[in-house]
């Protein structure tokens, strides 16, 4: 039972290194298990999932964003597919599963980092990448694998988050 789930979400990080050891597809199974059960709208479910573990393509998917690098140096790169002709709210349902996905890992022990891949070209070129055609695209990813060692130094990406009361207020 989690007793303070403030914490516990707060220590979800974005992992950006990752060891070498690989990531059985048993445990990814139960990582797509448990993301499948996410919410959709009108439980249209519009989402395939494709797990990635040659590095030639993960590689090729981390040229498809601007922070996609850590496809390729994770043991596995998780591609979300979307139903491009399923509606406006489907990134809305593909977003709340890549978080279910992310939760997922971290209570499983996994490190993983969400990118986006874009624009519309890259979503297109991803999914074809992983045997997909029109209409789903591949507008997001997520690198999985055991949590390597963190470099030492200052972080160029910011840190923490902005006070409660800068956020929120009641009317």
């Amino acid at each position: 039972m989690v007793t303070d789930p403030v914490r516990e979400l707060a220590a979800v990080r974005a992992t950006r290194v990752f060891t070498d050891q690989p990531v059985p597809r048993r445990l990814v199974e139960s990582l797509v298990e448990a993301a499948r059960w996410t919410g959709s709208a009108r439980n249209r479910q519009p989402w395939r999932f494709v797990s990635v573990v040659d590095p030639r393509v993960r590689r090729a998917l981390a040229r498809l964003g601007q922070y996609a690098t850590p496809l390729a140096s994770a043991p596995v790169a998780l591609v979300l597919l979307s139903d491009s002709e399923a509606g406006r709210d489907t990134e809305f349902d593909l977003g709340r599963v890549c978080q279910t996905l992310v939760l997922a890992a971290h209570f499983a022990g996994l490190g993983s980092c969400p990118v986006s891949l874009y624009p519309e070209a890259n979503a297109v070129e991803a999914a074809a990448l992983t045997g997909y055609g029109h209409p789903w695209r591949a507008h997001h990813a997520l690198a999985l694998g055991w949590p390597g060692q963190r470099p030492r130094g200052r972080s160029a990406i910011p840190t923490g988050r902005k006070e409660l009361s800068e956020l929120f207020s009641e009317r």
